[in-house]
């Protein structure tokens, strides 16, 4: 016991405040898809609210694995994770022109969404087990690299552009602040750069092309592939400082605005909620994303450093891709907001990161106490 003598001990040795912050997100979702469906709980806001507190009791279980435990499980599960994305390319169910999931019955899985998770925490073993002198050599690269892009070739199959890139930038994140010479991210950018105009030509699918293209010049196809950003900008706009106010919006309740309640969820709020409901809802994220930050700081190990960094990176992609979609600062790679965005594949994702950012955080305070 703790506290005030009637808080159990492992009660008292939760972030609170982080949960309750991660609580009204998720809370203030359920109001978006509320409104999204026009003021009924059905067929979003009832599942998602069902899902999210299902996933958040299973975030508050997991802060109390050990680290060394994340640590010990990181490469066996990434490796279970290959053999889920092979099989998906073999008998993954079809859902939207894409190949992502796998039907297990009482649950469709989508392995992508939890590689995001497990490639910081593979590529973090890999870097806890070498000596740090070992960092900046040949044989302390590839194998990461190695790492990474198997799993980004088997989502881009599937195809599923955003994923993959979610996955190559919480691999190279781990990379980078494992000790990889920045030199060789700078020769890495500058060959992607000049690798895109054939990426683009031979490599993307047609439907992701097009978006790249629309991305260039949004006011080439505002009828056609332009038709979701064109509309999700008058959303966004039409709801000036403060919004039209709760069930008020216009775009997503007459339907002009396409996935208002997935990956265009964010206009579907700002048209109501106003300029003030988005900046507040950044300032969010950014605490939580700071307390990742600062739990990556406080922790003992190479291995919870790396980690810790990694999972907040990973949310902070999440959302400032979502983000700068949906503004048109980006070209549309599906990439849900999350905790608002419908679905329990990406609210699945966070709240895993933040279960483990809550158990290595655990670990820190217990080892300062010792």
């Amino acid at each position: 016991m703790s506290g005030l003598n009637f808080v159990p001990e492992p009660l008292a040795q939760l972030p609170w405040k982080i949960i309750l912050l991660v609580m009204a997100i998720g809370v203030f979702g359920l109001l978006v898809m509320y409104s999204a469906a026009g003021g009924s709980l059905r067929p979003w806001a009832l599942v998602q609210g069902i899902r999210f507190f299902v996933f958040l009791a299973g975030a508050v279980v997991l802060s109390r694995v050990r680290e060394s435990t994340w640590s010990m499980i990181a490469l066996p599960a990434y490796g279970a994770l290959i053999v889920m994305l092979v099989l998906v390319e073999l008998i993954g169910a079809v859902r939207g022109g894409g190949q992502r999931w796998l039907d297990l019955g009482i649950i469709r899985l989508q392995p992508s969404e939890l590689m995001k998770v497990f490639i910081v925490l593979a590529v973090a073993r890999f870097y806890d087990a070498l000596p740090p002198n070992e960092t900046r050599r040949f044989g302390a690269i590839w194998p990461a690299a190695v790492l990474i892009l198997i799993p980004a070739a088997l989502v881009m199959k599937q195809p599923d552009l955003g994923t993959a890139l979610m996955i190559v930038f919480g691999g190279i994140t781990v990379m980078f602040l494992a000790g990889v010479p920045l030199r060789l991210f700078i020769g890495g950018a500058l060959a992607v750069g000049a690798a895109v105009p054939l990426a683009v030509n031979f490599v993307l699918h047609g439907y992701q092309r097009n978006r790249i293209l629309v991305f260039l010049n949004p006011e080439s196809d505002p009828l056609g592939i332009g038709y979701h950003i064109s509309q999700s900008k008058i959303a966004i706009g039409s709801g000036g400082i403060l919004g039209k106010g709760f069930l008020n919006g216009t775009q997503s309740h007459l339907d002009y605005l396409p996935e208002g309640h997935t990956d265009f969820a964010l206009a579907t709020m700002m048209e109501e909620w106003g300029l003030v409901g988005g900046i507040l809802l950044i300032l969010a994220f950014f605490v939580i994303i700071q307390w990742g930050v600062s739990v990556a700081l406080r922790a003992q190990t190479r291995f919870g450093r790396l980690t810790a960094a990694g999972l907040a990176t990973t949310i902070f992609f999440y959302v400032s891709i979502n983000m700068a979609m949906v503004m048109g600062l980006a070209p549309v790679v599906g990439v849900p907001l999350p905790l608002i965005s419908f679905g329990g594949s990406s609210q699945m994702t966070v709240l895993l990161c933040i279960g483990i950012l809550m158990s290595i955080d655990r670990q820190n305070r217990q080892t300062v106490r010792w």
